[in-house]
């Protein structure tokens, strides 16, 4: 067995590894967090770190014993064992499996197949990618989504793409093989937020268009507990507490006063 180990800072890399390395349409296997294999290669990932294993002999152990390294595999903690945000934007229904890639950079994007030019991405502002096939009933298609930090930025890149493929032949760059192959009439561009979604491939455009449809994107805000008063009425309820009791030590004062002279005077 030769095993190759990749560390990474956290679980996007691990994962975009991993995604890369993975053909489509591998078979998924139960070892880690994902993994999958070919014929006598078997790939996984788990925390930080990705996996490549190659046996010179398969045998009914083999998988029992990368699921046990797999247990052994260092972990890591808080946001960094999240899985990237953006794979849940992706549509579940008629989604193939074991066809999702995801990417960070324009190597990782390039080698997997990406869609689109990758300097037309936006790498270098921080964007990361994600394209997985889908089977509808009038064809394969490609979904493509670019997440940026913003989505300001997001508006700004989809102006781009947008003018990109409604270009076509003129387009420069070129249309990559992917984009080339596509029927022109489903490529379609939409944005959700800081997320950019574009569709491709051979389905027709009104199914495109609900595929692309379903790409929704929601930021779910922390509620933080405020106060219910300001400092400014608590401040004010105290010198009103502080001016109330004043007033009825006052008050009694007078009375006390008053009781304990009269008493004086009749003797």
């Amino acid at each position: 067995l030769k095993v190759h180990a990749y560390r990474f800072r956290d679980v996007s890399g691990s994962y975009g590894a991993y995604s890369f390395y993975r053909g489509t349409g591998w078979p998924k296997e139960e070892i880690g967090s994902g993994a999958a294999s070919d014929r006598n290669r078997v790939l996984f990932w788990t925390g930080p770190v990705m996996v490549d294993a190659t046996f010179s002999h398969v045998s009914p152990e083999s998988g029992s014993e990368l699921r046990e390294l797999a247990k052994q595999m260092p972990k890591v903690q808080g946001t960094s064992a999240l899985a990237p945000p953006i794979l849940s934007n992706l549509p579940k229904q008629s989604l193939e499996g074991q066809t999702t890639h995801y990417a960070i950079g324009p190597a990782g994007y390039e080698g997997a197949g990406g869609v689109l030019p990758p300097q037309l991405i936006g790498f270098d502002r921080d964007a990361e990618t994600v394209t997985a096939n889908y089977s509808l009933d009038s064809g394969p298609a490609t979904l493509t989504l670019i997440g940026y930090p913003t989505p300001q930025m997001a508006a700004a890149q989809e102006q781009k793409i947008r003018a990109y493929i409604q270009a076509g032949s003129k387009a420069q760059p070129p249309f990559p093989k992917p984009l080339a192959d596509s029927d022109q009439a489903s490529l379609e561009v939409r944005r959700s937020g800081p997320v950019v979604a574009l569709v491709s491939g051979d389905a027709i455009p009104d199914e495109s268009h609900r595929l692309i449809g379903k790409v929704y994107y929601q930021r779910e805000f922390v509620s933080v507990p405020q106060p219910t008063e300001s400092e400014v009425e608590k401040t004010s309820e105290l010198l009103l507490g502080s001016a109330t009791f004043v007033i009825i030590g006052a008050t009694t004062a007078s009375l006390l006063g008053g009781v304990c002279g009269g008493g004086r005077a009749r003797y």
